[in-house]
């Protein structure tokens, strides 16, 4: 079944800080946005096998849309999901500059507004850290899934200490209880700690922990970024170091030490 879209639930706010909405809308537009999500797509086509079939690709959390329309400019059916009013409104503007039929809801990542087992893929980044209950999140997620379709998560890694959801140093090793003053104070009198975002991060993943609760709540196998990764996009040294990581199990937990974002790729099972 469908979903009521959050934008008219009561308790969310869908509005945007002045700041926030600025830097979103210069970043999103710029080309290291779209270089960084077309080599996101090449990755996923060759991980999930597209070929000439068009996909029902869902991107939750899509902001300004630039990942929605870069789908939809290669014959993709495209829907997009946000909270924030303002970014939905420019996506909805930026796809009609360039001609593209793109379905924008203003809507809660815990309940979008499409049926059961209606997307082939759902691409998610940077959103769950955003999501209290992150849980409820991804049993949304697999629901819109259909049996053998794919979901893409890009999230926050407590492994790593470098970060940009907030302006202080080795913030993902911090002990929980300073993260929560942290965050009060991010939604209280210091909005500028987590970039003026509405709701700042709240939650830190490892790969290891996001592939393990998807295993037993939902019985999806996970790749990381890894497993994921085309040895042939990189020099001699790069696939040297990509075989160690795969093969080695200390390189392997030093390899997700050095990268600041978890990345996921899990895979519903058939029916």
């Amino acid at each position: 079944m469908s979903r009521k879209p959050a934008g008219s639930e009561r308790g969310w706010d869908t509005g945007s800080h002045q700041d926030f909405y600025r830097y979103y809308a210069a970043q999103s537009g710029g080309a290291s946005a779209r270089e960084r999500f077309m080599m996101i797509q090449s990755a996923l086509l060759k991980a999930v096998g597209g070929g000439a079939e068009p996909l029902n690709v869902a991107d939750v959390g899509c902001g300004a849309g630039t990942q929605c329309r870069l789908w939809a400019e290669h014959g993709h059916q495209v829907y997009g999901a946000d909270i924030n009013y303002a970014l939905i409104a420019l996506a909805r503007r930026r796809a009609a500059e360039s001609g593209l039929d793109i379905a924008f809801d203003v809507a809660s990542a815990t309940a979008l507004p499409w049926p059961d087992q209606s997307m082939d893929l759902c691409i998610v980044p940077e959103l769950l850290e955003h999501v209290t209950d992150w849980r409820a999140c991804i049993a949304e997620l697999v629901r819109v899934l259909r049996p053998g379709g794919a979901l893409y998560v890009s999230t926050t890694n407590r492994l790593c200490p470098l970060q940009e959801e907030y302006i202080l140093p080795l913030y993902a090793w911090y002990p929980g209880w300073i993260k929560r003053h942290c965050e009060q104070l991010a939604r209280s009198r210091f909005p500028r700690l987590a970039g003026f975002a509405t709701y700042p991060a709240v939650n830190w993943f490892t790969f290891f922990m996001l592939r393990d609760h998807l295993s037993t709540a939902h019985g999806m196998r996970s790749l990381d970024r890894f497993e994921m990764a085309d040895p042939g996009q990189h020099g001699v040294a790069g696939r040297w170091l990509l075989a160690l990581a795969r093969r080695v199990p200390l390189a392997h937990l030093c390899a997700h030490v050095a990268t600041p974002y978890t990345v996921l790729l899990a895979f519903k099972p058939e029916a």
